[in-house]
């Protein structure tokens, strides 16, 4: 029994386009033809559009699936089993950016709750990447820090933002001015702009002890966006985020506990 594109596109739900692109390419050629010359496909090419579209489905390229088709020894088991491969990879990672794109929302829910207008009046070069948000919060989601201060930096008014940001830019003059003037990392100056920071972090958002301060000034150097959150890239210099590193963890090790310098 024969069938015509028409009737075999709506059975299997694919398009009559698809079905003649299959026969231009070769993938899938009607047995027979009609005597004014349309396609009519029989129980073979059936199967065969059958198996086409199980492939299309686990998501093998129609090249491929020629390739499977057309050789007989093809080993169908070794296909199968590098295409699970491949999809269970790529679960992995829509898994991932699901967790992100899940704590981005809470990011936008409890982060800073300003306009797009109010944050460039106060924060003007010093930009929130939302990027390096969303992984710092899937990293650090279970840190009862980090979920004080989300909570602390929705909590404060615009003039709240206003004196911290302030007191940050203050802060930054005299870091460049120590930098450039070739204040040694762990001299007195430079460590003393260390602590300034610490204590800035406290003051603002969640108690930072040494030990929680190296680590936030590990992230300036491995990470740029974290820097910029501390230094506009207009006012960066090279080695500058190494240089508050260490400064951090040489006034690390002058306050903290053994611990904390370890």
């Amino acid at each position: 029994m024969s069938y015509s594109v028409r009737q075999v596109a709506s059975w299997a739900g694919v398009t009559v386009r698809t079905l003649h692109h299959y026969d231009r390419t070769g993938l899938l050629t009607p047995g027979t033809r009609s005597r004014a010359g349309y396609r009519l496909y029989d129980e073979t090419d059936l199967a065969r559009l059958q198996q086409i579209l199980f492939y299309r489905e686990l998501g093998f390229s129609l090249d491929e699936i020629g390739t499977i088709l057309q050789d007989p020894q093809a080993n169908v088991l070794d296909h199968l089993r590098s295409r699970q491969r491949q999809l269970s990879e790529e679960i992995e990672r829509l898994q991932r950016l699901s967790e992100v794109a899940e704590r981005a929302i809470e990011v936008q829910q409890t982060g800073v709750t300003l306009t797009p207008r109010e944050r460039f009046e106060v924060f003007g070069e010093i930009g929130f990447d939302l990027s390096y948000a969303t992984e710092r919060q899937v990293r650090w989601a279970d840190s009862a820090g980090h979920r004080e201060a989300m909570a602390r930096a929705a909590a404060l008014t615009k003039e709240d933002w206003r004196r911290a940001m302030g007191e940050a830019a203050q802060w930054r003059v005299r870091l460049l001015a120590a930098f450039d003037a070739g204040e040694p990392s762990d001299g007195p100056a430079a460590m003393g702009l260390a602590e300034e920071h610490r204590l800035h972090i406290t003051r603002w958002f969640t108690t930072c002890p040494p030990a929680m301060h190296r680590r936030i000034a590990d992230d300036f150097v491995a990470d740029p966006r974290a820097f910029a959150l501390v230094v506009p890239p207009s006012q960066q210099r090279g080695s500058l985020a190494a240089y508050l590193a260490k400064a951090v963890h040489a006034n690390a090790a002058r306050t903290g506990s053994p611990e904390d310098a370890a």
